[in-house]
């Protein structure tokens, strides 16, 4: 069954569509994005002051951050109504100018974009144990599926594989604790009651007691240590080049695995370590493959744990100003796939 609305699009709307976007997740909750209104269209920035320069050097985490920003905007166009034309990079000079996702004409709405849109309010990273039931293979068929249709590839290890995974995210937790700053950094995305961004004290998850799973310590007192699941369910997405526009593929297809879990009760963890060490992540994956890993996860069934804060929307919507005629690096994309 599809819906349909014949009312034009408005600014109203399209404000209430960049604050859905605003439930994207994102590294350490950091939230490293800018939004402006014109028109019809939105223009998404990564914004710089968000970057995370010890672990992140290159942005690349940050642009998979935005980058599900970007595929939760396009969610929200279309759960309103509208069709959805998106033009990534538009503007060489301007490289913090991730987007512009324009609404177009009226068009249904799908049972599948109701699906993932009911998702959005619900998606949420759980640093806690999960429970030993294994996932339906027809689940993981349905979030690999949603990787596909953004262009990705997701991986389900198996057990020899998965161990291998484990052994270099530890491998690479233990190597980011040896940066300079990296610990400073972690404890300033801590975030004390009452902040919009950041991790909250009751988000932070226990350590692992078996030490198979790397959990971040993001402040002092050390967080209780409990029992996770001895085999944890890992994933490993992976894009078909390392450029900024794979990394912004990679974090639309991250969305939509996640909201596709969500919807099917999944309790969800990036496990972020071993991408964020570069001699790490070249062996997440076979060379010759041709692919190259974005993100890692932690999948399985778990206890609800409740969404991290979000910035007001008077930080991240950018008032309108008067500005020179753009550059466009080609035409838009007409945006047929969320169906």
């Amino acid at each position: 069954m599809t819906t349909m609305t014949a009312a034009p699009v408005t600014r109203e709307i399209l404000t209430d569509c960049v604050r859905t976007a605003t439930a994207a997740p994102s590294l350490h909750n950091s939230q490293p994005w800018l939004f402006r209104i014109r028109g019809s269209r939105i223009e998404m920035y990564a914004d710089p002051t968000r970057r995370l320069d010890v672990v992140d050097p290159d942005g690349r985490e940050q642009f998979i951050s935005v980058g599900a920003a970007v595929f939760t905007l396009r969610l929200a166009i279309r759960r309103a109504g509208f069709g959805c034309d998106l033009d990534l990079l538009p503007d060489p000079a301007r490289p913090d100018l991730v987007a512009r996702v324009a609404a177009m004409r009226p068009l249904p709405v799908s049972a599948g974009v109701e699906a993932l849109a009911a998702a959005v309010p619900y998606r949420h990273t759980n640093r806690w144990p999960f429970a030993t039931t294994p996932v339906p293979d027809d689940v993981l068929g349905r979030l690999q599926d949603a990787a596909r249709r953004e262009g990705t590839m997701l991986a389900a290890t198996r057990p020899p594989g998965r161990d291998a995974v484990l052994r270099l995210a530890r491998s690479a937790d233990h190597q980011l604790y040896e940066r300079p700053g990296y610990r400073a950094e972690l404890a300033a995305w801590a975030a004390p009651e009452g902040r919009s961004d950041g991790i909250p004290r009751w988000a932070l998850g226990a350590g692992d007691a078996l030490n198979i799973l790397p959990m971040r310590t993001f402040a002092e007192p050390a967080r209780p240590r409990d029992r996770f699941e001895p085999s944890p369910i890992i994933l490993v997405l992976a894009t078909a080049g390392d450029t900024r526009a794979h990394w912004i593929r990679a974090g639309q297809a991250l969305q939509r695995v996640l909201l596709t879990a969500t919807w099917y009760d999944l309790a969800t963890m990036p496990l972020s370590q071993p991408v964020e060490v570069p001699s790490v992540r070249r062996l997440l994956i076979d060379p010759g493959s041709g692919l190259s890993a974005q993100m890692v996860l932690r999948i399985g069934y778990g206890r609800t744990i409740g969404r991290t804060p979000r910035r007001p929307m008077t930080e991240v919507l950018l008032p309108n100003v008067r500005r020179a005629a753009r550059r466009t690096s080609g035409p838009p994309t007409h945006d047929g796939i969320l169906r």
